[in-house]
């Protein structure tokens, strides 16, 4: 696991701090910069046998190949659970939780002796999909940590984090990449369109849309671009019809009001300055009056959208609100 380019000085800061380290570290910044790969990258050099000077793990030595191979002994990774379907697949609606019985889990981990003789390392990721009982478990242990172990834990989100939960970490915010970092990048890694799509992920390249889902974004920007009734049933239907979570298409739809906002009040586009033709359409027609009404709803559907909630049914609902925030033309 190598750093990313714009991480280099964050590794500095890091490894300033190596010999003094914490029980918890909480790596913060916006979704889509990079923070797992930067915990990853520290969760193998605490786990390294023989690190580099820079404290960087020298990638040979037989803990590093465990931790490539994802076999290491003394590392625990938490992310949020699967839903399952009744076959035992994973359901393509994830559910963003993390539960207690999870949290359980790495917490009588923490208390085994170490494979190696040396730490075990637990990473969190995003420590904000742990549930209020998952906190409250991890929380106990982070007030009287087991020796030898290091809690790494992501957030997107701090605020949504237990403010006692946060006052047991060392904050850690990471740098997010400029446009010219995130374009270079993502041309290295074989996008074809960067800077369409780093700008429809708000510049975070590791929040781009995957390739399956970028027809149905489209299918959902022509419904928005022109909210008629046919546009809103197909795009709604399409939506569902993917199963996918319903903060998908919210995102997208948040994004394209922060445009429609910021074109009337200020000529400015953030998201999706490939559709300006259709912005500067509907920006004179937008009621400002119904605006926060609106993002209400979306705020909403938000905190509810890793759920399997029926999609169609709150999307058709959704479009129609948005329809009803522009004056005939």
């Amino acid at each position: 696991m190598s750093l990313l380019p714009w991480q280099l000085a964050d590794w500095q800061r890091f490894a300033a701090q190596f010999s003094r380290l914490p029980h918890a570290l909480l790596l913060t910044g916006p979704a889509g910069i990079g923070k797992g790969a930067f915990a990853r990258h520290v969760a193998q050099a605490l786990l390294c046998e023989h690190p580099q000077p820079d404290q960087r793990p020298c990638g040979q030595c037989e803990a590093c190949h465990w931790f490539a191979q994802q076999a290491h002994p003394d590392f625990r990774g938490l992310r949020p659970d699967s839903e399952e379907t009744s076959d035992g697949k994973p359901a393509a609606r994830k559910l963003e939780v993390i539960k207690i019985e999870a949290v359980r889990g790495v917490i009588d981990f923490a208390y085994l002796s170490s494979h190696r003789g040396g730490r075990r390392v637990i990473l969190i990721e995003p420590a904000e999909a742990m549930n209020l009982n998952a906190a409250n478990a991890l929380l106990k242990v982070l007030e009287e940590p087991p020796g030898d172990v290091v809690f790494l834990l992501v957030s997107h989100a701090l605020q949504k984090l237990l403010p006692t939960l946060r006052s047991r970490c060392r904050i850690f915010p990471l740098t997010a990449p400029d446009q010219a970092q995130a374009l270079a990048w993502l041309n290295s890694h074989g996008e074809t369109d960067a800077a369409t799509e780093l700008a429809h992920a708000g510049g975070a390249p590791f929040a781009l849309d995957d390739a399956a889902l970028r027809p149905l974004r489209r299918k959902l920007l022509a419904a928005l671009s022109q909210p008629g009734m046919t546009a809103i049933l197909d795009a709604a239907g399409a939506l569902d019809s993917a199963k996918l979570p319903l903060a998908v298409p919210v995102g997208w739809v948040q994004r394209w009001l922060h445009d429609l906002a910021g074109l009337r009040l200020a000529g400015l586009i953030r998201y999706y300055p490939d559709e300006r033709a259709a912005l500067n359409a509907l920006a004179p027609r937008l009621d400002p009056r119904r605006l926060h009404g609106f993002n209400e709803t979306l705020m909403q559907l938000s905190r509810f959208g890793h759920h399997t909630l029926n999609v169609r049914m709150q999307m058709e609902q959704l479009l129609l609100e948005y329809q009803a925030l522009f004056a005939a033309a």
